[in-house]
């Protein structure tokens, strides 16, 4: 027979600290010490950026699950849980709007890992006493011998039982919509980029997805960049999930290259109400890069760049740059300067328009024999000639020097790298185990 051991003593001036595993299935007894049932779960009300507050516990009596509030626990942290009284509420537990069940909601569901931004399992949680309240202070995230077994003490854990993170360090995944409501505004996912949260997507299972893309729908600009990094196949199956007006409100805030990318991957039937979603400027855009071959550069072009008349200072060009807030930030490192007729007559670089004076005529600092490509390239002589040049953009022209698209760096390498490189895993930076940096 299974005995539950007491909770340790805490020293003097020490915080009094619970694991999640010690409480679950202690017996909860009245104020005489008369048995009542056992601990089945402990319920936490979520407070935006504040720590849970354990609120309460679900108590199995009879075969029912009851609510005990933690005004009526007198002992909390004792080896049983005594009430301050005989007398229980016995209707049927019903969690509210914003409360989280420890066991049923935390343990069986995966969280996010913010700084390694990786999915992983809560084999505990750790409770603290903070103000004459219990508070939700960490997560123990190394996985145990025995599984839930060891949890509840049937299984055999490891040496060195608990290695316990701070709970703000982890973003869970509850699959409790009233909760996720509580969360969405105060979402730890928030921090991460948009690549690191297409990551963390594509190795969630069903339900995990729709918890993350939940939290990501909030910020519209991020879900966009979210879908841009996202495995082809799986963005257009999370798009076909949509109606066509929001595939239309996603691809909108989408570059247009990308979006004439997600477009191509729908089902015939619902290309064209889709396009007739589309803003008009971002229509047109997208039309135009639909009639390129996608294995070439005009397939591979974006059609928003910055460029200034051939004639301009170094200031026009530095204010035109200040003022497309709207283009990645790839595009930006270079600035196009077209004629009268909208041909292409130099290149200048961010970086010689930041050093040089800004009264300066670009033409004296611009490139007027720039490595410049046609919509037909094929897409590795387009990778070759950046990497032989060390360029960021390259330039798409017609046969007559009109400036038609640009391509930049990271359009090239999602094309030229191997097909599996999504599934590998990234290399972490040098100081990633240093801790936060001070």
């Amino acid at each position: 027979m299974t005995t539950t051991p007491a909770a340790p003593v805490p020293q003097a001036g020490q915080a009094r600290t619970l694991h999640l595993s010690e409480l679950l299935r202690r017996p909860i007894t009245d104020n005489t010490g008369d048995s009542l049932g056992r601990l089945s779960d402990v319920v936490v009300r979520l407070r935006g950026p504040e720590l849970p507050l354990v609120i309460g516990g679900v108590v199995s009596v009879a075969g029912r699950e009851v609510f005990v509030p933690i005004e009526q626990v007198s002992e909390f942290d004792g080896e049983a849980l005594r009430l301050s009284s005989a007398q229980l509420d016995l209707r049927q537990f019903e969690r509210r709007e914003g409360e989280v069940l420890l066991r049923a909601d935390v343990l069986g569901h995966r969280l996010i890992d913010v700084e390694a931004a990786r999915l992983i399992k809560a084999a505990d949680l750790e409770l603290e006493e903070r103000n004459g309240e219990w508070v939700l202070t960490g997560v123990d995230t190394r996985r145990r011998r025995g599984g839930l077994g060891a949890l509840f003490g049937r299984g055999e854990a490891e040496s060195d039982p608990h290695q316990f993170r701070e709970w703000s360090r982890f973003e869970p995944l509850i699959g409790h919509t009233g909760s996720l409501r509580t969360r969405g505004p105060f979402g730890r996912i928030r921090r991460l980029k948009p690549a690191q949260i297409a990551d963390l997507i594509e190795d969630a299972s069903k339900e995990e997805e729709t918890e993350i893309l939940g939290q990501v729908h909030e910020d519209p600009e991020l879900e966009a960049d979210v879908f841009e990094e996202l495995d082809e196949d799986l963005a257009t199956r999370l798009l076909g999930a949509r109606t066509d007006a929001e595939i239309a409100q996603v691809l909108s805030r989408m570059g247009a290259d990308d979006a004439a990318d997600a477009i191509a991957e729908l089902p015939q039937p619902r290309r064209q109400p889709v396009l007739d979603l589309l803003p008009p400027g971002q229509r047109t855009k997208v039309l135009t890069l639909m009639g390129f071959n996608p294995t070439s550069a005009g397939g591979l072009m974006g059609v928003d760049f910055v460029m200034v008349a051939c004639d301009s200072q170094v200031r026009d060009a530095l204010d035109a740059v200040a003022g497309s807030s709207g283009l990645q930030p790839e595009a930006l490192s270079s600035v196009h300067c077209i004629d009268e007729r909208g041909r292409l007559c130099g290149v200048a670089t961010l970086v010689a328009l930041v050093q040089s004076d800004p009264a300066t005529p670009i033409s004296q600092i611009y490139d007027d024999d720039p490595v410049r490509v046609g919509a037909d390239t094929d897409v590795v002589d387009v990778a070759v000639l950046m990497s032989d040049y060390n360029l960021i953009t390259v330039p798409v022209v017609d046969e007559r020097r009109r400036m038609i698209g640009i391509i930049t760096v990271d359009d090239v390498l999602e094309v030229t790298l191997p097909d599996d490189w999504r599934r590998r895993e990234a290399a972490q930076p040098p100081d990633a185990h240093r801790g936060d940096p001070t």
